[in-house]
């Protein structure tokens, strides 16, 4: 298969420059689509291959006791796997790919185009408990990148075909085009322009085809919701704001428990304590077990007592108020689960897990006001509106959640508490949390696009691409007659002082030696090291744009010299450059 799209690939070079460029985008967006959705596929049959193979027989209570025993014989063939063939940070695939666009001109190594599917196979298919989502966007962003660089595109094209990747990759998974396009949009690349979103809808338009042709035409998750009806919209309200914390509980926590378990820095006694925990949360919570879609079905379906699996406390969960309890613990501990499974070792995302709380979280909310007896709301319904409610405040990111779910359910009868859930979900979160799961741990690095103009476009503008080198050096000994000679020759007037090894150890400026540049007595007797003074400050190789602006506003210089890590100099950066870049760099995101 790899082959047969190398070749189609090369074919396509030979032509580009007869196709022009937005032809050539529209037949890569088809190739990256038909790549993300094949990756897609291959990675919802390993996991269910594995899941059959492990679970399918289970029967009895007994059973269960292999759930101590699976999750950390998966998390631990991706850790080894990880660590001693692609020897590579490959988890967190969603952020990572953020990082991508803001911080690596939208370049992904090429082994991410099947790691993150080889290793989350595992890792799921054994039972950690995490989503495929965030790997298979990862997977469909390298894909798209890689084509683009194979195909020697530009730093915007690459980036729209990573989107076009990122969008096929979640369109391919869940059979769901308009959620694939809109993820990339809300979630990825939300200062790109209108004109650029064809390409992401045919990527998700094939890779949506390539799903519905393997995998069948049924919905993700089957369901026997009702209809809306009116008398239960402020029950749609409280319950967003109920979304609202829940998600603010899942970022929170999240981040905070993969902290502390990363601070453990021998991996394999990460392992153990992380595989030992988990296991034990799944032996008595066997929802926790996988992503947990089936559990969402059977709840979607009216069938909590299916969802909760093969335990050794069936007998204790039949009872009422026993079992909306055991559910909300199963809330609870899918944030401990989960943080386990991907700080243990494991790779996966917190895509899935969004849909698996907010499902359960409908559940538990309807379930206890229904046994009050203060109401008779529809308890499927609820399942289906929370999974949009949590997704929604997770991600920050309400309309991927409504049409995600409308698509994934068939649930456009439900279109209505499902904006109603979720604008609210996302309205109480934003009180609390200005960024995203994916977004918290980067955006105050300033290496994150945001939805704030000027700030993605100081990201988008790359210190490197504005250095400037037609500035004469000068010797740090050179005598008063040697900078003359170089100051007839230079048509800029500052000059950076470097020793025999090219490092910087000052500047100099015209005004410096004006008054004495003409008094040829000192020609000899006077040397750079007198006139020249020190850089106000120095801009760093790779440095972030809005580190360089905040060194220009403090140091009120116009110019400063650019070095590596050893001091060594490579040119200077300008104000003036900066902002006609800036200037150019705008009127591309806002009106392109």
């Amino acid at each position: 298969m790899y082959g047969i799209f190398l070749d189609i690939l090369h074919r396509i070079k030979q032509y580009a420059s007869r196709l022009g460029e937005s032809k050539l985008l529209l037949i890569l967006a088809i190739i990256v689509g038909l790549g993300s959705g094949f990756a897609a596929v291959f990675l919802k049959q390993m996991i269910h291959f594995f899941q059959w193979i492990l679970t399918g027989w289970f029967n009895t209570p007994a059973d269960s006791f292999l759930y101590l025993i699976y999750p950390g014989l998966g998390m631990l063939m991706a850790l080894l796997f990880v660590k001693y063939v692609i020897k590579d940070n490959i988890g967190h695939g969603v952020t990572k790919v953020l990082l991508a666009v803001s911080k690596n001109e939208s370049k992904i190594k090429s082994h991410n185009m099947w790691s993150s599917l080889v290793a989350s196979s595992a890792t799921i298919g054994f039972g950690g408990s995490v989503g495929a989502e965030a790997p298979i966007v990862y997977t469909g962003a390298a894909i798209g990148s890689n084509v683009a660089r194979f195909m020697g595109l530009s730093y915007k094209n690459m980036t729209i075909l990573l989107g076009c990747g990122a969008a096929g990759a979640v369109a391919g998974i869940f059979k769901a085009p308009l959620a694939g396009v809109l993820f990339t949009l809300e979630i990825l690349l939300f200062n790109m322009s209108m004109t650029s979103i064809l390409p992401f809808v045919i990527s998700a338009m094939t890779a949506t085809t390539v799903s519905y042709l393997f995998l069948g035409e049924t919905v993700a998750f089957p369901n026997t919701i009702t209809k809306f009806a009116i008398g239960n919209f402020p029950y749609y309200v409280l319950f967003g704001i109920i979304c609202g914390f829940g998600s603010l509980y899942f970022t929170r926590m999240t981040l905070h428990l993969e902290d502390k378990i990363k601070s453990i820095l021998n991996p394999y006694r990460r392992w153990a304590i992380s595989a030992v925990s988990l296991g034990i949360f799944i032996f008595i919570f066997p929802p926790l077990y996988g992503e947990g879609y089936d559990v969402l079905t059977n709840l979607l379906n009216n069938h909590p007592a299916e969802a909760v699996g093969t335990s050794f406390f069936e007998k204790l969960i039949i009872k009422p108020w026993i079992v909306p309890l055991f559910f909300f613990a199963v809330f609870l501990f899918k944030v401990f689960s989960m943080s386990f499974t991907n700080a243990g070792g494991g790779v996966g995302g917190t895509f899935g897990p969004t849909l698996f709380m907010g499902g359960i979280l409908g559940f538990v909310v309807s379930r206890t006001l229904n046994l009050s007896g203060l109401v008779d709301l529809p308890e499927t319904n609820f399942v289906l509106v929370g999974m949009a409610g949590l997704m929604s405040g997770v991600m920050q990111a309400p309309m991927t959640a409504i049409f995600l779910i409308a698509e994934i359910t068939g649930g456009y009868s439900l279109l209505m508490p499902l904006i109603i859930t979720s604008a609210v979900s996302f309205a109480t979160i934003r009180l609390f949390e200005p960024y995203s799961i994916y977004t918290k741990r980067i955006a105050k690095e300033g290496a994150l696009l945001t939805h704030d103009s000027d700030q993605a476009v100081l990201t988008l503008l790359k210190t490197d691409d504005l250095i400037e080198t037609d500035f004469s050096k000068v010797g740090l000994e050179f005598s008063l007659r040697e900078l003359v000679q170089v100051i007839a020759h230079s048509k800029r007037n500052l000059y950076p002082v470097v020793d025999d090894k090219n490092v910087v150890q000052g500047i100099l400026q015209l005004d410096d030696v004006r008054e004495v540049m003409f008094d040829t007595s000192k020609y000899d007797s006077t040397y750079v090291y007198t006139y020249m003074k020190q850089a106000p400050d120095f801009v760093y190789h790779g440095e972030s744009m809005e580190s360089v602006m905040n060194k220009f506003e403090y140091t009120g210089a116009w110019n400063l010299p650019v070095v590596e890590e050893d001091m060594t100099y490579l040119g200077f950066v300008s104000k003036s450059k900066i902002f006609s870049a800036y200037r150019e760099q705008l009127q591309q995101v806002s009106h392109d």
